[in-house]
């Protein structure tokens, strides 16, 4: 029962881990700082989304994903006959490899989660005072997104529940068989008590604090003003017209403005 419940959240960690969501954000986030790294190297908000990228950097290179595959391959795919006593297990030294790294991954992940919200709040700051428009609202909504796929596909959640299985896993093990390999740290049995914050109330926080700097700064409506009655009726004229003639004749290109609807 406890290996057929390690598999299963092994198998959901993977899929959560390597999912397109999170590798999209990661391409998005490099293509951004490097368009941008010869022209801001010293500003705030830039040197904010850098460390965001080295936290996902660093969570790619640790290979998590990889080593939660190799441990599902050693999980047998059936349960054993209830008439033996006996059944074929990962070994020690694998179970201990496996949750130093998934707590590592939580660490990093709690980072991340850190380092979005910051670098968030440093764009949309520099984006009240009008500076470097462009970037600030390419950042903000980039850094929202990414926050909203870590917690909307519960993957520091996923990755505590992970830890628990193989925390009840290892315990077993190692009483039946001591070959430990990882001399020097104690494995913690409340993964909350390794980490320093409960999870769901430090996510709760970010959100909070985020909603509230949005709605207090009110940058939209800063950045764009509302137009007086006369130029607006003009305007929405202009852009009837302007439709019109884009129907009649497709082929001639027409400009838009950023946030207007192309027919």
């Amino acid at each position: 029962r406890l290996l057929s419940v390690l598999r299963r959240r092994c198998d959901i960690a993977g899929k959560r881990l390597s999912g397109p969501g999170l590798a999209a954000e990661g391409r998005v986030l490099r293509a951004v700082l490097y368009a941008y790294h010869s022209r801001l190297l010293r500003h705030r908000p830039y040197l904010a989304l850098q460390q965001v990228e080295q936290c996902l950097k660093r969570l790619w290179k640790m290979n998590l994903v990889g080593c939660l595959e190799t441990l599902v391959e050693l999980i047998p795919k059936k349960n054993a006959s209830k008439a033996h006593s006996e059944c074929l297990v990962p070994s020690q030294p694998v179970l201990e490899t496996v949750a130093l790294k998934v707590l590592g991954g939580c660490k990093l992940i709690l980072r991340l989660l850190d380092c979005c919200c910051k670098a968030f709040l440093l764009s949309v700051k520099h984006l009240c005072s009008e500076e470097f428009i462009l970037l600030n609202t390419v950042a903000s909504g980039l850094l929202s997104r990414l926050w909203f796929v870590i917690q909307y596909r519960c993957v520091l959640q996923t990755l505590t529940s992970l830890y628990g299985a193989l925390s009840t896993m290892l315990h077993l093990v190692s009483e039946t068989e001591q070959t430990p390999y990882i001399k020097g740290f104690t494995f913690p049995s409340d993964i909350s008590d390794f980490l320093g914050v409960d999870v769901s109330s430090e996510a709760k926080k970010q959100k909070a604090k985020m909603l509230t700097t949005k709605k207090s700064t009110s940058w939209m409506k800063k950045l764009f003003p509302a137009m007086p009655e006369a130029v607006s009726k003009v305007g929405k004229k202009r852009k009837s017209e302007t439709s019109t003639s884009a129907m009649k004749n497709r082929s001639i290109p027409c400009p838009t403005d950023i946030g207007e609807r192309v027919v």
